[in-house]
């Protein structure tokens, strides 16, 4: 299975560029729930340990539905396949044009939540206008066992969000593990709760966020994934959630650009324009950096040939 690894913000992306199962045809989002359904063996292999690390994201390519795109793409983690995945995106995007597939300009992404648009501005650096984002629900209380009455926004970015802001624990390096044990019982007790999108759809990530001390940066996040890690980036789903609730409550006016920071430091240039349906078209600008070119191999005598099960 031939691979490239890369890093957008410290969040790495690993997209496979052959030997993956066959899916079929149909949209990407059927593709997605066969690749769920009946292949959770191959890409768990591919994300875990002793092949994958912690916090990876795997990128699938695929032959788009929309002839307009450049490629279709499955993202998912170890633990679940996604809608759409930001990071993932700028990571595909730098990827495609070390492989000389795409140059500097903008082109157009398939994924399982619909078309994204890229921009290549140079070798490392790629904005993404995302689908449209929006916010479902405000002001939602949960009881979480381990630390009582949360209360947060719910919303939609390509993966589903409950966003508290502000962030109950300081969002610093030193409070990783906090944050994490925290963000995992909201996450559970939200489903336990039935607090979700619209149509009953799963909480699959958990967002803190809170004001930057940096006059420079806007907020900084801490953002839980359905693998239990978090993300190193500030989440470019995440961040499309984040401005769909800063424009509901008008605190972020369109086209004005402002710095979000993760827990880790990298940062994401995000803006938004008005949706179609009431929700935001978010414009996310990183950067990634190809890590590693690797043929995966798979050997039927390797006692973890489908990864280490923790």
């Amino acid at each position: 299975m031939h691979v490239i690894d890369s890093h957008t913000g410290g969040e790495p992306t690993r997209v496979i560029l052959d030997g993956a199962p066959d899916l079929g045809s149909g949209s990407l989002a059927e593709r997605a729930k066969r690749l769920a359904a009946e292949h959770q063996a191959f890409y768990r292999s591919v994300m875990l340990e002793p092949r994958g690390q912690p916090a990876m994201v795997g990128a699938l390519l695929v032959e788009p539905v929309d002839p307009t795109c450049v490629t279709g793409v499955i993202y998912f983690d170890v633990d679940a396949v996604l809608g759409m995945c930001g990071h993932g995106t700028i990571g595909l995007t730098v990827t495609l044009a070390h492989l000389g597939r795409i140059a500097v300009g903008q082109h157009r992404i398939e994924t399982p939540a619909g078309v994204v648009t890229v921009e290549l501005h140079d070798a490392n650096t790629v904005t993404v206008t995302n689908i449209e984002s929006r916010r479902v629900h405000q002001n939602v209380s949960l009881d979480v066992a381990a630390c009582g009455k949360v209360t947060g926004d719910i919303a939609y970015g390509g993966n589903w969000f409950f966003i508290i802001d502000p962030s109950p624990i300081p969002v610093e390096p030193a409070n990783i593990r906090k944050l994490t044990d925290m963000s995992i019982a909201i996450r559970e007790a939200s489903i336990a709760q039935g607090v979700g999108g619209e149509n009953g759809e799963p909480i699959d990530h958990v967002v803190f966020q809170e004001a930057s001390p940096d006059p420079a940066v806007h907020s900084r996040n801490f953002v839980l994934c359905p693998d239990e890690n978090y993300d190193r980036s500030p989440c470019g789903t995440g961040s499309s959630a984040r401005l769909a609730c800063l424009a509901a409550d008008g605190r972020l006016a369109p086209g004005q650009e402002i710095i979000q920071q993760s827990v880790i430091g990298s940062s994401y240039r995000l803006s938004y324009q008005p949706g179609p349906n009431g929700g935001v078209i978010p414009s996310i600008t990183g950067q990634a950096f190809i890590t590693a070119e690797a043929t995966l191999l798979f050997n039927e005598n390797d006692p973890f040939r489908v990864g280490i099960e923790t």
